[in-house]
């Protein structure tokens, strides 16, 4: 090997090993920087240290990274796209000819072919030989005008009407209801097809029917069996008693008759959750199916101790509502008369048929048939029931001011001490109890201690029933307590 060739290997040698020590001073400060890259925190507590270097450091690489995202957020514009051009008048003709329409349209099926000249126009066309038409009686509507708006003649019409007037009152006929009529062929279309049959329910308990027969209209009755028996329906009043009585299926009208009915007798707001009602309305089932619920007949309610049973009855030409007893509601103010009688012994000194001398009489006598219903004269709580000398079986009552009423010579009493009465209410029947020489019932009247004449008061008579009327009543009563729940 030549010299210069070794000087050469030697200085090339020296440059190898330079650039070596090189590469090795460059990795160390690589190695620094990554050990001063691995102690720099790039995601800083900013909720700690607040105020150093290194907080505000953080926060501006908190921002930074918030305002990029902000800046490369992508956009919510709504795409623009192309719509269908609308189609032309020959496109839609096109593409129906190519469909298969409803039958409202004419049920095309493809393309219509061309008339030919085998085509002949027809010079009429054939009406169909019957119509079968359904009308309905509106509210305020007339019976044969129904008839002419489907199509009846006017003078046929009236005749169909005046058939049926013949059966029942028109007027009678509710609305709503659905008349079925058959129109029969006609002999030109300048004149009314003529009514060849009508069918409807004029009553819940008849169906009429009107056929052409020879030419001429005749009616046809057609009865429905009806089932009359009431409906009973009873319940707890609950949380309320027209919400508890709606539930159980009462109808609306009955039930606030009910009410209106028990505040004659007693408070409604004295009505608790526990206390139940019993009602027995008009109810008709009919052989077709049809049910029709009437009026209120008897309303009822058990609150334990206390037991009113009101029955609706007609009395001085009127209907209203009395107690088991017979005796009606108190209509007017003031005091309600005992019971239903005469007067036969009036308040003052006179003669005592039995002890044969003259003494004061601190009441009235009122003359009636034993057995007769004795009712409390006003609200009040009984002071006394019980045997009282010459007064026989006697009741007192207290009442409001300090005054105080008494029922004398009872056949059997009723009312028990401390138990509080309505006007109206049972407290006894008439008899001759005591020192008395025929049944009647001794009233008197006493305000703070001393009698006054009960006739100097205003009374209020209720209505009584009394005798045969009283008979049916109770027989009316029990008939209508033997119904079973759910009729």
């Amino acid at each position: 090997m030549h010299r210069q060739d070794i000087d050469g290997l030697a200085s090339g040698g020296a440059v190898a090993l330079r650039s070596r020590s090189y590469v090795r001073f460059d990795a160390s400060i690589v190695r620094r920087g990554l050990d001063r890259t691995r102690d720099l925190d790039l995601v800083v507590d900013l909720g700690a240290r607040i105020g150093t270097g290194e907080w505000w450091r953080g926060l501006l690489t908190c921002t930074a990274l918030c305002a990029s995202a902000f800046a490369l957020h992508p956009s919510y514009r709504p795409l623009v796209g192309q719509t269908a051009p609308a189609l032309g008048e020959a496109q839609q003709q096109e593409m129906r000819a190519q469909a298969i329409a409803p039958r409202a349209y004419g049920a095309d099926t493809g393309r219509s072919v061309a008339p030919t000249e085998l085509v002949e126009a027809l010079a009429d066309t054939p009406e169909r030989p019957q119509i079968e038409i359904a009308a309905t009686l509106g509210t305020g509507d007339g019976f044969a005008r129904v008839l002419t708006r489907a199509g009846v003649g006017e003078d046929e019409a009236k005749r169909a009407a005046d058939l049926v007037a013949g059966a029942v009152t028109l007027g009678e006929i509710k609305p709503g209801t659905k008349l079925d009529m058959t129109l029969g062929r006609r002999a030109n279309r300048k004149v009314a097809r003529p009514l060849d049959k009508l069918s409807f329910r004029a009553k819940f308990d008849l169906a009429l029917e009107l056929n052409r027969n020879a030419g001429q209209l005749q009616l046809l009755r057609k009865p429905i069996a009806v089932d009359e028996t009431p409906l009973r329906i009873q319940g707890r009043v609950g949380s309320g008693l027209f919400t508890a009585a709606r539930s159980a299926g009462a109808p609306p009208k009955a039930i606030e008759t009910y009410l209106r009915a028990l505040g004659q007798y007693t408070s409604v707001s004295s009505i608790r959750s526990n206390d139940r009602f019993d009602l027995i309305v008009e109810h008709r089932r009919a052989a077709t199916g049809e049910t029709e619920t009437g009026n209120l007949l008897y309303g009822g309610l058990d609150q334990g101790k206390k037991v009113l049973r009101l029955l609706k009855w007609q009395a001085g030409g009127k209907e209203q509502w009395f107690d088991a007893a017979g005796v009606g509601a108190q209509k007017t103010g003031g005091m309600t008369m005992p019971v239903q009688g005469h007067l036969t012994s009036s308040f003052g000194a006179r003669f005592h048929p039995i002890l044969g001398y003259s003494r004061m009489h601190q009441g009235v006598d009122y003359g009636a048939p034993m057995g007769s219903p004795i009712i409390a004269a006003t609200d009040g709580t009984v002071r006394f029931a019980g045997w009282h000398g010459g007064h026989g079986n006697y009741v007192q009552l207290m009442h409001p001011g300090n005054m105080q009423t008494g029922y004398a010579h009872m056949s059997r009493i009723i009312a028990k001490v401390g138990q509080k009465v309505r006007a109206g209410q049972l407290i006894g029947y008439v008899g001759s109890t005591g020192l008395s020489t025929g049944p009647h019932l001794h009233f008197e009247l006493f305000q703070n201690g001393r009698a006054v004449n009960p006739t100097s008061v205003k009374i209020a008579r209720a209505a009584q029933l009394a005798g045969a009327q009283l008979a049916s009543f109770k027989a009316k009563l029990a008939r209508l307590l033997s119904v079973r729940v759910g009729g």
